[in-house]
């Protein structure tokens, strides 16, 4: 089993860029398909972005691709979420997640994936 931390969240003004990184540890990265979504306040969780195993292939929600960009770095078990330009509706709780080794394919379901981070805060000031 795979434990996900996150980490690189943050108060930041609207135009910066903020790099959220989920280290992985218990087993290697290499093995999941992985994603990152994100709870904004008062709403339900959000698919943001994912990956492949080898990082060849990745997918975005609408609302953030062009900004956002998700990669990885297989030998150091983590996984980044590169975001330009923050928008103050990019504030959110971040999360990263593994898909069961089992399955190859990518998800933009919630219920796609099995292993969680505890998540980070991103926060976006006008």
């Amino acid at each position: 089993q795979v434990q996900l931390v996150e980490s690189g969240g943050g108060l930041v003004q609207a135009g910066d860029s903020l790099r959220l990184s989920c280290a992985a540890s218990g087993r290697t990265l290499a093995s999941y398909v992985m994603g990152w979504f994100r709870r904004p306040p008062g709403k339900e969780r959000e698919f943001v972005a994912a990956i492949s195993r080898s990082g060849s292939t990745t997918v975005y929600s609408d609302s953030v691709k062009g900004r956002f960009t998700i990669f990885r770095d297989n030998a150091k078990n983590t996984v980044y979420l590169q975001i330009n330009n923050l928008k103050p509706e990019d504030t959110a709780v971040y999360y990263c997640a593994a898909r069961d080794v089992y399955y190859g394919t990518i998800s933009r379901q919630i219920g796609g994936y099995d292993y969680w981070g505890q998540g980070t805060q991103v926060t976006v000031s006008s």
